[in-house]
């Protein structure tokens, strides 16, 4: 069983106590052990079969291993089984309706016998849900609609690039109400998930009614939910569900700090503060009737004792800890980065020319890049074979001098074929200067048969990086089998990189992988495996993903100045990098790099406290513009 099959047995098991009356904390644990283990870089279903292994993961007890050890070996574990008889899955599956939470959907098991979607439409349909009692016919038509908003779009989730522009229309168009102080996109967008389930602004300045007014007559919008003083609902034409929150500007950074999230990121924050003598909710940190703390989030936070935690890292990980201890990661941001080291031109199957390329990465501020066209095995038309690298080095040479300003490496992303071996031969790889290794095809290998492919490919002494190491595109395609443990281990031995690669439908590594690798002492390139001069603001997504992770600009080989860059590569190109497996040292961390000067941006910064280290990135437009190098932000 995948992590993400047991995480969804223990999210049933929750949510049928809940309807059950049972013990909260029970509940709790559950959902706790749900979200622990959907997280795990590690397949659960292998940890599960060593006793004890389980229990050393924060969150997961003995209690809990032992009912993941019963589920990855039978199938079903004794909790579950029982609860379903008392709550089929299709009973369960309503509490993910907007509007229906276990309490209500097991009212309407009690008094209608409604046990799935198809019997709560025909109820609701015929009205007899406004006949019970805290339903009514408001809430009966909500449910209706939710049903077929769901009929709709059944995931019920954008990726975050797909939000992006619309997120922000929606944010200007609001910021420009007059009187409107703040505007503030909250949720999992402001987190920087891969994928977003909803939106969330939260807004203070202007009146109630031109502030609603604004929101709920946009062009994007295609159904008013509700509209009322404070909150405000709409549906856009691409199914998402936006809400508008306006509070008083007294009241915003507890607003912000709350409708930001994540759930249990609050719940252990609002446990602080209990334990602080306090209370925490979405209007402000107050003792008593006095308020304690509300107008900003870094006024909330110290109040709890804690540093400012950056969005990205309010998962309830490890952050609050490290909050209080002062320990929190200085974040990694866009602007650090000093490199795009994947990229492809219309040599391949890119859309625009060698010489386009290299100039748009030059004028979006970087001092490097590396252009890494695809290797023949995936059977394109203008896949590099070796003639084709031969060429290609004079080619380079010539770029370099159309275009001055950047220095350009002569890269390939070379396939790693079904046996392991490499899609050139070790005289033309050692012609380049950065050498890219993925996984294109044959995906669905068994385990142990993938992870020792790519075990077999990073042993080659040209190899700098794995790029997109699991083969992932979200929604269309699951990664790689690999166990990511091995390979992590495997290569900081042997000093190869890992890529966070920025397409929004790869975003991989994943956030959690990327954090695993990074315990391990491995080092990471951030790239948009762009294929045309549009793309370079991609970038942003991979930042996205390695802020989650908690990594530093340290961690990232293309935040190093051109020249620590190169003593770095050269290096690695000499197997000066290579190590023994009993010991494996990180390489050395750089000095940090001035920060690149890149493109205006029309976004507006997202809010941060002044005196924190740790500030969420920066906000570029879908298309950089060129500008010239050392003037002013």
């Amino acid at each position: 069983m995948t992590n993400a099959q047991i995480a969804a047995v223990f999210d049933q098991v929750a949510t049928m106590l809940e309807m059950d009356g049972a013990n909260p904390f029970r509940i709790r644990a559950y959902r706790e052990g749900a979200r622990v283990i959907a997280e795990l870089a590690e397949p659960a279903a292998t940890l599960a079969l060593t006793e004890g292994r389980l229990q050393q993961v924060k969150g997961i007890g003995k209690d809990l291993e032992q009912k993941i050890r019963e589920l990855v070996t039978t199938g079903e574990t004794q909790v579950h089984s029982d609860l379903s008889k008392k709550f089929p899955p299709t009973l369960v599956e309503l509490t993910q309706l907007q509007g229906l939470g276990p309490k209500r959907v097991k009212q309407l098991f009690d008094a209608l016998g409604v046990r799935g979607r198809d019997d709560l439409e025909q109820a609701a349909r015929a009205g007899r849900l406004r006949e019970l009692p805290g339903f009514g016919a408001t809430i009966e038509a909500k449910i209706l609609k939710a049903i077929e908003a769901t009929a709709a779009a059944p995931s019920g989730r954008v990726l975050i690039h797909g939000a992006w522009a619309v997120a922000h229309e929606l944010r200007d168009a609001v910021l420009a109400v007059p009187g409107v102080e703040r505007v503030e996109l909250a949720g999992s967008f402001r987190r920087r998930r891969e994928s977003v389930g909803d939106l969330d602004l939260v807004v203070c300045g202007g009146t109630a009614d031109a502030v609603m007014t604004a929101f709920t007559t946009h062009a994007y919008v295609a159904e008013l939910l509700g509209r009322g003083d404070t909150k405000s609902s709409v549906r856009l034409g691409n199914g998402l569900q936006v809400d508008l929150r306006h509070v008083p500007e007294k009241s915003f950074g507890a607003a912000l700090l709350y409708f930001t999230g994540s759930k249990q990121h609050n719940i252990e924050l609002r446990q602080l503060a209990i334990d602080l003598g306090l209370s925490l909710n979405e209007y402000a940190l107050t003792r008593g009737d006095r308020v304690v703390a509300a107008a900003t989030e870094e006024d909330v936070y110290r109040a709890l004792g804690l540093a400012w935690i950056p969005p990205e890292l309010r998962e309830a990980g490890r952050e609050i800890e490290m909050a209080r201890d002062g320990t929190l990661p200085r974040l990694i941001e866009e602007d650090d980065l000093c490199a795009d080291l994947h990229m492809h031109s219309n040599r391949s199957d890119g859309r625009d020319s060698l010489a386009d390329m290299v100039r748009a990465a030059r004028d979006y501020g970087y001092e490097y890049c590396a252009i890494t066209e695809h290797s023949a095995a995936l059977g394109m038309t203008r896949g590099f074979d070796e003639a084709r690298v031969r060429q290609s080095v004079g080619e380079i040479a010539a770029v370099r001098r159309e275009v001055p300003g950047i220095h350009v490496l002569h890269g390939l992303e070379v396939d790693i074929l079904a046996d392991g071996q490499l899609d050139l031969d070790d005289e033309t790889l050692h012609l380049l200067d950065w050498v890219v290794i993925s996984l294109h095809s044959s995906l669905a290998q068994p385990r142990e048969v993938v992870t020792q492919r790519v075990l077999r490919a990073l042993e080659h002494p040209a190899v700098c990086v794995m790029g997109h190491p699991s083969g992932r595109k979200i929604g269309a395609r699951g990664a790689a089998d690999l166990d990511f443990e091995r390979v992590f281990r495997r290569a900081a031995e042997l000093g190869v990189a890992m890529e966070i690669n920025a397409q929004p439908d790869r975003m991989d590594l994943s956030d959690v992988n990327a954090r695993l690798a990074k315990s391990m002492g491995l080092r990471f390139t951030i790239d948009t495996d762009a294929h045309s001069t549009s793309t370079l603001d991609y970038i942003r997504y991979g930042v996205f993903v390695a802020r989650r992770a908690g990594l530093e600009a340290s961690d990232v080989l293309n935040t190093r100045s051109f020249a620590e860059f190169e003593t770095w590569r050269i290096a690695k190109k000499s197997g000066a990098m290579r190590t023994s497996a009993a010991a494996s040292p990180a390489p050395p961390t750089p000095s940090r790099a001035p920060k690149r000067v890149r493109p205006k941006t029309a976004a507006p910064k997202p809010a941060k406290p002044t005196t924190v280290t740790s500030t969420p990135p920066k906000s570029p437009k879908a298309a950089p513009t060129p500008r010239k190098k050392g003037s002013s932000r």
